[in-house]
């Protein structure tokens, strides 16, 4: 695979030859672009007689003579790896300006993007620096998060390069995924549903929807074309995908049964209501002496609505349950009609809801079950999407 690695302008930039070379190890070509700040701090030679190819900084360098550098570059990688990436280069690229050879070559390019801050962790909370972060994530952008410890300039907090072995397998598990869903149409339900009780209380629940968003993000990674439906979320809808935003259970039942379609997945991830109030009451419930009943009524299941409109697709449904019994999430997988059903202990304080961990068990049809191990919701989402490729 062909990679291009940009380096910017940061104390870490050292620890990229180590990178270069283990990537090289691993049977990846890599070609490296300098931002002129990075070049105060590694030599262009270093990384010329590291990798055994040209080492790019001036944005009009020609190294082949009659050839668009920043084009062909970016025609011919694979994966655009920057490590580290201060905040000057990730502002510019979320806001689409290339005024360097970095950023055109990333802005060029239509390969996945993987990036690595390191920076002052000051600098890594400001504001705009986390609106881009937020910006590139929507965009399908790969970010692996700054450790926290002791920085080059004294202060203590997030932003210290994350390690070399984590750059790397984020790396190799991006290109070894490219393509295993090329030409699929995926679609995915994300975050909870809000049911109102009146006009200004409703029935929720925790999700926040990122496992949603990472599953949305390893599909695009392995080819697939997204459509991505989400309740009412603080992640927004990612810019790669076609997007939806929804409210209520009946919402995203007609948004998913509509979409399936044109699906040739489905992977049912939003953790919908099962129950609505009977009645919306207009206006406000004022508070009164007594109980206050509340009559629920049942909701549409989406999942095996969806199952019905297309019987054909591929649908993988999900589970929170509250241990690690696996009885109840297989007498749903066998009343919804899907292929597999992914289980989540949310009784666990690092897996489920509100947090940026899990851990899945997934039960297919067949009888047979794979786990995920703890880890990340990325690394959870990129193993389902492994694992859902080998049922296609």
């Amino acid at each position: 695979m062909n990679i291009v690695l940009g380096v910017c302008g940061s104390v870490a930039a050292y620890r990229a030859c180590d990178l270069a070379r283990d990537l090289m190890r691993a049977g990846h070509t890599v070609r490296v672009c300098l931002t002129d700040s990075a070049a105060e701090f590694v030599s262009p030679a270093l990384f010329e007689a590291l990798t055994g190819h040209p080492c790019l900084s001036d944005v009009f360098e020609e190294p082949e003579r009659g050839r668009m550098a920043h084009i062909d570059w970016a025609r011919s990688a694979d994966l655009i790896l920057i490590v580290p990436a201060t905040a000057n280069t990730i502002n510019k690229i979320a806001n689409g300006i290339g005024d360097d050879m970095l950023t055109t070559i990333a802005l060029a390019s239509t390969a996945p993007l993987l990036a690595a801050p390191a920076m002052n962790p000051t600098m890594y909370q400001e504001d705009t620096v986390q609106a881009s972060l937020k910006a590139l994530d929507a965009k399908g952008v790969s970010l692996i998060e700054p450790s926290t410890g002791d920085v080059a300039c004294g202060e203590n907090g997030q932003g210290k390069l994350a390690s070399n072995s984590e750059i790397f397998a984020a790396a190799q598990a991006i290109l070894s995924r490219r393509g295993s869903l090329a030409g699929k149409t995926v679609l995915i339900t994300s975050g909870p549903t809000q049911e109102p009780i009146d006009d200004v209380r409703y029935i929720t629940n925790r999700s926040s929807g990122k496992m949603g968003a990472a599953l949305a993000k390893a599909a695009h990674w392995a080819g697939a074309k997204v459509v991505f439906i989400s309740g009412p979320t603080n992640t927004p809808l990612p810019t790669f995908a076609a997007g939806t935003r929804v409210r209520t259970t009946q919402e995203m039942h007609d948004s998913a049964v509509s979409a399936v379609q044109n699906a040739d997945i489905v992977i049912a991830a939003a953790a919908v209501a099962d129950y609505r109030p009977a009645q919306k009451v207009d206006g406000k419930i004022r508070r009164t002496e007594g109980n206050l009943n509340l009559e629920l009524a049942p909701n549409p299941d989406v999942i095996k609505a969806v199952v019905a409109a297309k019987p054909e697709v591929l649908a993988i449904a999900f589970a929170a349950e509250p241990d690690d019994s696996f009885e109840t999430a297989i007498a749903k997988m066998k009343k919804k009609g899907v292929r597999g059903i992914a289980v989540n202990d949310v009784s666990r304080p690092d897996a489920g809801f509100e947090v940026d961990t899990n851990e899945l068990t997934l039960l297919l049809d067949n009888g047979s079950h794979v786990k995920s191990g703890h880890q990340s919701k990325l690394g959870c989402a990129v193993w389902l999407i492994d694992e859902i490729a080998k049922l296609v």
